[in-house]
């Protein structure tokens, strides 16, 4: 279950063996417990009654798969930056939230007001695409030509 992103969260105090179990997530989600328990040395029930422990304190919001866009045939990824026309950010919002394409979408400070992510299987498919959300906004779109820093983990501290 994701919490919300205005939702406060506490901060957790994470020991070392925490950390490792995160890490050790990161890399392999579907690793069992008996394998994360040898991991960072703990039985398997210690093991579970951390990752409880974590998932109750929000630390682990869910367990997920990643999946390679590029074998679904998506070859080109896009930012798209969204400056909704006055009076128009709540419509905008919900458009882009009805544009299964866009699989990421940021509510920002600034000029723009979100800054979101797009999948195409092609380039034509772009003007297709933002010709829904620029009825209501002004966009600016970047092709992404390579991703130096994958997601990851901030620092476990």
């Amino acid at each position: 279950m994701k919490r919300p992103a205005s939702t406060p969260v506490q901060p957790a105090n994470l020991d070392e063996i925490d950390r490792a179990l995160l890490a050790a997530l990161a890399e392999d989600g579907r690793a069992s417990v008996s394998e994360l328990a040898r991991q960072v040395g703990l039985s398997a029930p210690s093991t579970s009654e951390r990752l409880r422990r974590l998932e109750t304190q929000g630390v682990i919001g869910g367990y997920t798969v990643q999946i390679d866009p590029r074998a679904l045939g998506y070859t080109l990824q896009a930012i798209v930056r969204v400056k909704p026309l006055p009076g128009q950010l709540h419509l905008v919002e919900e458009v882009i939230r009805r544009i299964p394409e866009f699989v990421e979408c940021d509510k920002v400070t600034g000029d723009d007001c979100f800054i979101a992510r797009l999948y195409l299987h092609s380039i034509g498919q772009l003007d297709e695409i933002l010709a829904k959300v620029t009825e209501r906004a002004e966009t600016s779109t970047a092709i992404v030509k390579s991703t130096p820093v994958a997601r990851r983990l901030p620092p476990l501290e």
